[in-house]
């Protein structure tokens, strides 16, 4: 059970094409959005679909293949762990981001046509 402390697993569709960084040294990071959704019943009987996006980022080996197979509408099944940070913006004000770091991306749907 130590494993799965801090571990996120999620199966949704890209935002748009990943931002890939290369770094000094040449390791690479990508950084995504991936969209999930839940369809549910309110009290009234009426259906409602809820959407949540998540910041996704990947770093190495990861990074790469997100780099050569990722694009926006993709479907995808990602695993990773939650990553807080925080950081002062220009006006001096505290921002908290909570991001999914990926260590594993699995494409899903039908394969892209060449």
């Amino acid at each position: 059970m130590y494993a799965l402390k801090n571990k996120v697993q999620l199966i949704g569709h890209l935002g748009a094409n990943p931002e890939i960084k290369t770094l000094d040294g040449g390791k690479k990071l990508a950084r995504f959005s991936v969209a999930t959704g839940e369809t549910y019943r309110n009290a009234k009987g009426d259906k409602v679909t809820d959407t949540q996006w998540h910041t996704l980022v990947a770093w190495g080996k990861v990074a790469e293949i997100a780099e050569k197979y990722l694009k926006k509408g993709s479907e995808v099944a990602v695993e990773g762990k939650l990553i807080n940070r925080t950081y002062n913006d220009k006006d001096g004000n505290k921002k908290y981001i909570t991001e999914v770091q990926v260590n594993e991306v699995l494409m899903l749907g039908e394969k892209a046509k060449a």
